[in-house]
């Protein structure tokens, strides 16, 4: 099934940030980085329910 990504431009620069952060530090919590990422970038409760799902079936390092 693919992801569906968002127009919405912050939501894209949220992905990218998290996205990023985990790659620097794979250890951090997926849940806590959206959280920061939802003030980060102004997002609204449904952005953070994209993100969660987006980043839900991520693959593991290691």
């Amino acid at each position: 099934m693919a992801t569906i990504v968002p127009e919405h431009d912050e939501i894209k620069k949220a992905i990218k940030w998290v996205s990023e952060t985990l790659e620097q530090n794979p250890d951090q919590p997926v849940h806590t980085l959206i959280e920061k990422a939802v003030f980060e970038f102004d997002l609204s409760p449904l952005d953070a329910e994209f993100l969660m799902r987006f980043f839900q079936n991520r693959p593991k390092e290691g």
